[in-house]
Parts: structure tokens; C-alpha cells; sequence
């Protein structure tokens, strides 16, 4: 520590031994500055949605401990969701579940290839001879919750996948709002 101090000293003491700065004979030219509006962390991203690219898919927009909002309308309590309709889906908890409450999927033409099951704020196990009854009619089953079943159904349908869901809200003051509220 001593020595570079020293050096310091030194090398301050002598100011013939610096280098004088340089002098350019010509000045670099930038002809690409960037102000603060042409750089994207300066400005948003807007993005406006003319039509979605299938008007008749089901989307669920936002969720709450009451319901779902579907396509903008609202829907109180559990729900199904087919492809082109939603009816209320008479269960209180993923014990309701039976194979009575799964025949509406069987029953449609065209037949749904995945059945998203939100079963409230936790993945429940659902009853074995449940699944069974839907893997023999050839409807394969995801259990959820119900956020991440939400999320699975938005992501299926977009895919274009013939999809269904069975809803029980999350209880608790839990909420999922759609961007579009949100800006509102």
C-alpha cells in the first residue's frame, strides 16, 4: 500500500512524464444517436385487438371466488365450458365430481379431446372410476386449479384444440383480471 502511494506521488511530482492528450485532426460522426423516443425502454408497447382469430372460441377473460367472466359475459358458480357454450355445472367441491357430472362431455358431437378440470384454489384427486369412465370414451382428463386450469383451456382453445372445461371457483378473495379491465 505504501509503494503505490508513493508511485502516486511520484508520478504526480513529474509532469513531464504524463501523456498530453490527443487531439483528433477530425471529429467522429454518430449519424445513428438514439433519442429517448426511438428506444424501446423508453416507449410501451400498444397493442390493439381487432378481432380475434376465431370469433365463435371460448376464452375466459378473468375469474373471481363468484365466477368466471366467458367471452365477456358472467357466469356465477362452477361452470362448463364446451366449445361453443357454457352451462352451469351443478357441483359444490371436487367430491360432487361423478361420472353423471362428466356425461354432457360425452354426449357432443364434435367429440372433445380434453376435459381441463379446475378443481377451486388446490388440485384435488378426483375419483378413479371418474377418469376411468372418461378414458374409455376416449376424453383425456387434466386436473388443475382452477387458475391454472383457466389457463390451460385459454392456451387449448387458441391452439384450436376440441376443448371442454369443468369449473369450480377458487374460494377466498383470489381474482384473475383480463387485461382489458385492467386498462379500463
Amino acid at each position: 500500500m505504501a509503494a503505490a502511494f508513493a508511485f502516486r506521488c511520484l508520478y504526480r511530482a513529474r509532469p513531464g512524464l504524463r501523456c498530453p492528450p490527443v487531439e483528433l485532426p477530425w471529429a467522429p460522426r454518430r449519424g445513428h444517436r438514439l433519442s429517448p423516443a426511438d428506444d424501446e425502454l423508453y416507449q410501451r408497447t400498444h397493442i390493439s385487438l381487432l378481432q380475434r382469430e376465431s370469433p365463435h372460441t371460448m376464452y375466459i377473460d378473468s375469474y373471481n371466488s363468484r365466477g368466471f367472466t366467458v367471452n365477456g359475459n358472467r357466469v356465477l358458480g362452477p361452470c362448463a365450458l364446451l366449445p361453443h357454450s357454457v352451462v352451469q355445472w351443478n357441483v359444490g367441491s371436487h367430491q360432487d365430481i361423478t361420472e353423471e357430472s362428466f356425461s354432457l362431455f360425452w354426449m357432443l358431437e364434435p367429440r372433445i379431446e380434453i376435459v381441463v378440470v379446475g378443481t377451486g384454489d388446490r388440485t384435488e384427486r378426483l375419483q378413479s372410476q371418474v377418469l376411468q369412465a372418461m378414458r374409455q370414451r376416449g376424453i383425456a382428463v387434466e386436473v388443475q386449479d382452477t387458475p391454472n386450469a383457466c389457463a390451460t383451456f385459454n392456451f387449448l382453445c387458441h391452439e384450436g384444440r376440441v376443448t371442454g372445461a369443468a369449473l369450480i371457483p377458487p374460494p377466498g378473495e383470489t381474482s384473475l383480471t383480463s387485461l382489458g379491465q385492467a386498462a379500463e
